[in-house]
Order: structure tokens, then C-alpha cells, then sequence
């Protein structure tokens, strides 16, 4: 336990690094086997201390694994259906979310819930958060319909235990739901019911009503409202600038970067830019926020590619990956489209071996996480056989079109245009298989799949367009 006190120092002046050693050594003195309770408890405690401090350095891999750990050895000691048992399931499963895990997450949330049904009275408090965690996973996994069912019942259980701030914060969650649906008029109802909550209760200048103003530009961005979309950027905007006490850094940052998406989407890149670059300063000296940083570079490497600026748009997904990968977050599918737009970046850039290299690596990452038909994975595909044929490797081009067409028509059909695209490429790299080496170089833009070009938006509207 002294050792435990020492890590808490270590942390508490911002030396997250010099705290890890003590609580690994800390971790090794207790005798779980033999030593009763309190030796449980030890070590228990430092377990999920230490995965504490790696998710403050954003190590989110040895993070879960030190959770994981110390799970285990409380359901050891407490057996798997304790109510402690269930905080430290739904504790590793908010991590494993942090993480994109979301399959893993959703069973530790499970094992949560069916805990609480055992021990808590019906619609508890304990189940709503479970509930409301639940639906962030369903909304995660794309399970839109679960994630509603989710919320409408933890909201029931907010409202029978007199929980109206929360009860808002739920209705904005279905608000989201909808919006996802693309039933609007359903969201905006929500968001209008969870907006006037929180200004009658937390005031009008709160970032909680900050968050619905920038949900709700984004809804009528989506519907052609454009004036009305940028008004409720712009009221959100003097929100932030002018934070009342008690609001996080990180609360700002998070709604500088939802807005800035907007302003990408209506073709605004410099005001984007320039609200990603506002974002990424005030987490720079935030302990665990490096994922997050990331993320936010990765927008930028987006919006630097849809200007033509890809030296930048290189250096920014360079800078985002590296972060993710010194984090643990080199298997989530996120990782994997960030390596694919940094390879774009790189064929712009006439940096052949490396973007190669990239699209290789994403590959595998999206053929795991994604499987072999996902619309990613098949434009990673089609990405590697311009490389390839770029690079004077032909018959790897050629195999490599053959699978994505075989794919590409047994789920859309020989009359799609893209399945149409496909055998055209294929039937001119078959047709120059057969010539000399020797061949003309092609031009990698005519190569490389539109489709899988992500960051070029078509159809771009601007707000002032009515």
C-alpha cells in the first residue's frame, strides 16, 4: 500500500511514467493465492491503479490488460456475480470503447447488466447506466434499433428515480439514434426536449447546451438547412469562447472538432483548420489525451488532402499514426482507414514504396476487423493493385482485381458501375500482361480507385446557398 501511495504521487504531479515501475513492483508483493483477502485486495488495487496510469499515457492496451487483470482476481476472491464484480466489468468495459473493442465491450456490459438484475431493485439507477453504456456500443456497432431500445429504458428508469438532468442528457442520446435513422424530425423533437432541460437547469451559456447547438447544426447541415445549420455553429461557437466555470478543456476541444467537421462539410477548410488547430492546443498539456490529439490530426491530414496541400496531409496522418501506435490502437478499424489516407497522401506525393506499405498494412488490419467485403477493405484492395501495377508487379495487380470483382459482383450485381469499373481495369491490366515490360508508366491518379478516395467530396454545399 505504501508503494501504492508512492504511484499516486508520481501521478498526481504529472509523472505518470515514474508511477508505473512502483506499481509493478507493487503488484508482485501480494500472495493471492495463499494470502487471504487483504492480499486480494492489493493487488486488485494495483492492478486497476496501473491500468489508471497507462490510460493516462494513453497506453490503452496495457491499460485494459492491467483491468483485465485485476478482474480476475476479484472474481477469485468475490465470485462472478458480486455487485463489486459488476463496477469493475462495466469500468473495463468503458475502456475497451475508449479502445474500439466494442465486441468485448458489449460482453463485460452484459455480464454488468445481469448482475444488477440479480442484486438491484427493478429500473435502478445502476442498470440505467448500464443501459446507457450498452447503447453507446449498440450505436458503435451500427445497431441502431438496440441502442434506442437501450435508452428509452434507461430513460424510464431516470424518470421513476426523479433523475430529470439526466432524463436530458438521454434524450439528446436518442436524439442521436434518430439522426443516425434519418428519422429528423424525430431528433430534432429530442433535442429540443433535452435543450430545454438544461438551459432552465444548468443556464444558457452551459457547454451541455453548447453540445445539442452543434448536434443540431449538423442536423439541419444534413437536411439542406444551411442558414440554420450555421447559426447554431455560431451560437455554439460564443459558447466555448466564453466558457462559464467548471468547464473542461476537453469538453471545448471535443465541440471545436465536432464543429470544424461541419465547416469541412460546406466547404470551409480554412475556418475548419483553424478550429482543429484551437482543439489540438488545449489538450496539448492534458495527460491522456493523445488518442484524442490524434484524431484530431488525422481531420486535419483529411482537410490538407482535399486542398491539395498532401506534404501537410502526410505529416499530419504521420504524426496521428505514430500516437496511435504508441497507444495500442494499431488493430481497430479506425487505424487501418488512417493508414489508407496516409497512402493516398504518399501516391500524391509519388512516394510508391511507402504508400505500398501503408496500403499493405491496412489491409491486414481491415480484413480483420472489417472482413474480406467491406466497402473499406475492397478500397483498400482496389488502392494496392494500382500500387502494384504502378510498381511494375503486374500479375500481383491482376490477382488482386480478380478477388475485388468476384466480390464486387456477388454483392451488387455485373450491371453496378463500380463492378463496370472494375472489369475495365481489369480487362486492360490483362490485356498488357501480355506485352512487353517495357510498357509505357502509367499515371497513378488514373490508378488509383475513385470510389476509395474518401476525402474528395462531391457535391460540396455551402451554407449561404439556400
Amino acid at each position: 500500500m505504501s508503494l501504492h501511495v508512492v504511484a499516486a504521487i508520481y501521478c498526481s504531479l504529472g509523472r505518470f511514467e515514474e508511477a508505473v515501475p512502483v506499481l509493478e513492483r507493487a503488484i508482485k508483493v501480494p500472495d493471492v493465492a495463499s494470502g487471504g483477502p487483504d492480499h486480494a485486495l492489493a493487488a486488485f488495487s494495483g492492478y486497476m491503479q496501473l491500468g489508471d496510469t497507462h490510460s493516462m499515457l494513453a497506453h490503452l492496451d496495457r491499460s485494459i490488460a492491467s483491468y483485465d487483470a485485476g478482474l480476475q482476481i476479484q472474481i477469485q476472491a468475490l465470485g462472478d456475480s458480486d455487485p463489486r464484480v459488476a463496477e469493475t466489468c462495466r469500468y473495463l468495459a468503458e475502456a475497451n470503447v475508449q479502445a474500439m473493442q466494442f465486441d468485448e465491450a458489449e460482453i463485460l456490459c452484459n455480464k454488468t447488466l445481469e448482475i444488477h438484475r440479480e442484486h438491484s431493485a427493478p429500473a435502478s439507477l445502476e442498470e440505467a447506466a448500464d443501459r446507457r453504456l450498452m447503447a453507446i456500443i449498440c450505436e458503435a456497432k451500427g445497431d441502431y434499433e438496440s441502442a434506442l431500445e437501450h435508452l428509452v429504458l434507461a430513460s424510464m428508469a431516470m424518470i421513476a428515480n426523479g433523475q430529470d438532468g439526466e432524463v436530458a442528457a438521454i434524450d439528446v442520446s436518442i436524439g442521436d439514434v434518430y439522426m443516425s435513422l434519418c428519422r429528423f424530425d424525430e431528433a430534432v423533437f429530442s433535442y429540443q426536449k433535452g435543450l430545454t432541460v438544461f438551459k432552465s437547469t444548468r443556464g444558457d451559456n452551459h457547454p451541455s447546451v453548447a453540445s445539442v447547438y452543434v448536434r443540431l447544426a449538423d442536423l439541419y447541415y444534413k437536411t439542406g438547412k444551411f442558414r440554420e445549420s450555421k447559426s447554431y455553429c455560431e451560437n455554439a461557437l460564443r459558447i466555448y469562447a466564453k466558457p462559464v466555470p467548471g468547464t473542461t478543456v476537453e469538453e471545448i476541444a471535443s465541440g471545436l472538432t465536432e464543429i470544424s467537421a461541419i465547416y469541412e462539410a460546406v466547404n470551409e477548410p480554412d475556418e475548419a483548420l483553424k478550429l482543429l488547430q484551437k482543439a489540438m492546443k488545449l489538450l496539448e498539456d492534458v495527460p491522456g489525451q493523445r488518442s484524442a490529439i490524434a484524431g484530431i490530426e488525422a481531420q486535419m491530414g483529411v482537410i490538407f488532402y482535399m486542398v491539395g496541400k498532401y506534404g501537410e496531409s502526410r505529416s499530419s496522418f504521420e504524426s496521428a499514426i505514430k500516437k496511435l501506435r504508441a497507444s495500442g490502437e494499431r488493430k481497430s478499424a479506425f487505424f487501418g482507414v488512417m493508414l489508407n489516407q496516409m497512402g493516398l497522401a504518399c501516391v500524391q506525393l509519388y512516394k510508391i514504396d511507402e504508400a505500398a506499405e501503408l496500403f499493405e498494412e491496412a489491409r491486414g488490419i481491415l480484413e480483420q476487423e472489417c472482413g474480406l467485403c467491406h466497402p473499406d477493405t475492397l478500397g483498400v484492395y482496389s488502392n494496392l493493385a494500382a500500387i502494384y501495377d504502378a510498381m511494375g508487379r503486374v500479375e500481383d495487380a491482376i490477382e488482386i482485381l480478380e478477388s475485388i470483382l468476384k466480390v464486387r459482383e456477388e454483392k451488387l450485381g455485373t450491371a453496378n458501375p463500380d463492378v463496370d469499373d472494375e472489369k475495365k481495369r481489369l480487362a486492360e491490366l490483362l490485356k498488357e500482361a501480355g506485352r512487353s515490360r517495357n510498357r509505357k508508366a502509367k499515371s497513378l491518379l488514373n490508378l488509383i480507385d475513385s470510389n476509395s478516395q474518401r476525402m474528395k467530396k462531391e457535391g460540396t454545399r455551402r451554407w449561404f446557398k439556400s
